[in-house]
């Protein structure tokens, strides 16, 4: 595994559109799910840290990439606390998301040069977001929060790099309503990686999905 740098990781996620957001216990069904996203065209996967092997899992698919030369980033997500940053960055996370601001966990990717998403919910905790060093910053719950307080954010603030994840649907009109209010990716979760997908095995059917939601954002991600 060669680790990618900071800067490269930066590029690669902010050109991404969307990073999709899953976990699941079963080691072969999350390999096919990251493999039919990569065939999608996706460049940066989010695994989520939400259950007791999640961990196992991860150091599977982070083997299965690098053995197949996947060219996709692979995130630790769900990310609460500087011990279990330090544990999936160990196991080879090329980023963390966390879906709250921590500061020891800014302090420790600062000092060990990772990316490091935080989710905030506040302008005050998406300003003290960007003092602690955050590059994008994610919004959550964004089901809660929606476009209107993304445009209402980036009045005051242009400049802020903002993700949403927790609410975004596949549908033109909520993808184009996300990136009009100025969003520079989205994480998406069951709303792509549905439960029927999984039970019946349609990995084709989710890299197609993947194509025209990449093929929709496209269309409406401002550069």
């Amino acid at each position: 595994m060669i680790q990618k740098t900071k800067s490269k990781v930066s590029e690669i996620l902010l050109e991404a559109g969307m990073i999709p957001v899953f976990y699941n216990k079963d080691t072969f069904l999350a390999k096919e799910v990251v493999q039919a996203c990569y065939n999608g065209g996706v460049t940066a996967f989010e695994f989520t840290n939400r259950g007791s092997n999640a961990l196992e899992v991860f150091k599977s698919l982070r083997r299965y990439i690098d053995e197949n030369n996947l060219d996709i980033l692979l995130g630790a997500g769900t990310i609460l606390s500087v011990a279990t940053a330090k544990d999936f960055v160990e196991a080879g996370a090329d980023f963390l998301v966390s879906p709250i601001l921590n500061r020891k966990i800014a302090i420790y990717a600062n000092e060990e040069e990772l990316y490091w998403i935080p989710g905030c919910a506040t302008l005050t905790e998406i300003s003290k977001a960007e003092k602690l060093g955050a590059e994008i910053i994610k919004i959550f719950p964004g089901a809660v929060l929606g476009p209107d307080f993304v445009s209402a954010v980036k009045a005051p603030m242009p400049w802020l790099k903002l993700m949403p994840t927790g609410g975004v649907e596949l549908s033109e009109d909520n993808l184009s309503s996300w990136y009009k209010a100025g969003v520079v990716c989205v994480g998406i979760g069951s709303q792509l990686i549905t439960k029927n997908i999984l039970e019946q095995r349609e990995f084709l059917a989710l890299e197609m999905k993947i194509k025209s939601t990449l093929e929709i954002i496209k269309n409406h991600k401002k550069n």
